[in-house]
């Protein structure tokens, strides 16, 4: 008898095995948003860590999650670092390339639940009088997040996420694209009756 769970356990085990290794070994996940704003006033809202608050949905799960910024805002080499609960856990941003009003690469490191890391970044285009933004991410699985994606569909968990994150990210960028400009309140002070 003994021998027999033995056996069916080691063929559950082999099975496991193959399913796993036929995972796919890299992954990438997408999503867009049209955005009723200037190119220039979206990229805005994605070049600069400190601007992010306001829609990284990560942010809301965890008020108290403390962040670090490095580097010069809006250029290469600028780092955004954060450590929070076990809903965000901790890591590192650092942007890797920039092509202003184009796009944003940024190297994801995760340290913790787990380590990992990813390419992130973001693409902004016009279209017509709006802006059609990309939020995407790829990375690589090894033996361990092909395991994971037995069970998580990578692209659902993360897509609800940045779909979220886009939204905000639209909200935040039309009130941007709708405030007044300094020098625009300045011309309408100057043309204010004394």
């Amino acid at each position: 008898m003994a021998i027999r769970v033995g056996i069916g356990l080691g063929a559950v085990i082999v099975v496991l095995l193959v399913l796993i290794l036929l995972q796919p070994s890299t992954y990438r996940v997408e999503r867009h948003a049209t955005v009723a704003a200037p190119v220039d006033v979206v990229f805005d809202q994605v070049e600069d860590f400190r601007k992010w608050g306001p829609w990284l949905p990560w942010a809301k799960l965890d008020p108290q999650m403390k962040t670090t910024f490095g580097g010069t805002q809006g250029a290469v080499g600028a780092t955004y670092a954060w450590e929070g609960n076990d809903d965000v856990g901790s890591g590192r941003m650092t942007v890797t390339a920039i092509k202003p009003n184009e796009r944003i690469d940024i190297e994801l490191a995760f340290i913790e639940p787990f380590a990992s890391k990813a390419d992130n970044g973001f693409t902004v285009e016009a279209a017509g009088q709006e802006t059609k933004i990309t939020w995407f991410m790829a990375g690589t699985n090894d033996f361990m997040g092909k395991a994971f994606c037995l069970f998580m569909d990578m692209d659902a968990m993360i897509g609800k996420d940045f779909e979220k994150g886009l939204a905000d990210l639209k909200r935040v960028a039309e009130e941007a694209a709708k405030a007044p400009k300094p020098a625009d309140a300045g011309t309408v002070n100057a043309a204010a009756p004394q």
